[in-house]
């Protein structure tokens, strides 16, 4: 879970009194301590991940921390409430769908003035709520060519998932959203998949080997 801090940093340093900060929240799946070569593990020293890395060197960095649920659709629900599982109602993938009228962050986020939006892998089966725009994956997604729901259609997307979900959330943060008000972007990234950090394409190239349908490598910055 990547909370971009270096963004509302700057923000922080160059508004005036009074102005609320935009929030840029990153949750990518499956990434372990380990996977994250600024926590000084051995892997990251085989696949280092300097973009992860900026963030918390410009950031802040848990060394000490708590999880109530690590499971995919639990963990957003409990992300979402701040409740445990069995109070929030979302205890496993399979359950019967998220309760999306209980108070959540982002119903109290709109509730102080901030535009909203989820892009990326939802996985709590029901309908997103307290979001002024959505645009999820179906179930937990596909890599490649993944299928998008939105509010009037479901429309499979020709791309890989993680630079289509990165290209989403740039052009809602920039046109899709009133400019008058300070927004929350949240992009849920699917499992495996390796973070985008939107950097140049000549810098820090890895090629991986996907072994998946219609598609035999990605090249990707990490």
């Amino acid at each position: 879970m990547l909370p971009l801090v270096p963004a509302v940093q700057a923000q922080e340093q160059g508004r005036q009194d009074g102005e609320r900060p935009n929030i840029i929240f990153i949750m990518s799946d499956d990434h372990a301590q380990q996977a994250m070569s600024i926590y000084g593990h051995p892997i990251g020293k085989v696949a280092p991940t300097p973009n992860i890395d900026r963030i918390g060197q410009e950031g802040a960095v848990f060394w000490n921390n708590y999880c109530c649920n690590s499971i995919s659709g639990p963990s957003r629900a409990a992300i979402l409430t701040g409740k445990h599982s069995h109070k929030n109602g979302f205890m496993k993938n399979w359950a019967l769908g998220f309760d999306g009228s209980q108070q959540t962050l982002p119903k109290l986020l709109q509730q102080g003035g901030y535009e909203t939006a989820v892009i990326g892998k939802w996985h709590l089966i029901s309908k997103p709520t307290g979001f002024d725009h959505w645009m999820i994956l179906n179930d937990q997604g596909e890599y490649c060519n993944p299928q998008f729901i939105t509010e009037g259609d479901t429309t499979i997307h020709k791309g890989y998932v993680t630079d289509l979900i990165t290209q989403y959330c740039e052009e809602w943060m920039d046109n899709g959203r009133d400019k008058n008000k300070p927004f929350t972007a949240i992009g849920y990234l699917p499992n495996g998949i390796i973070v985008c950090m939107n950097t140049p394409s000549f810098r820090f190239p890895i090629i991986i080997t996907m072994p998946m349908r219609d598609v035999t490598q990605h090249r990707c910055r990490r």
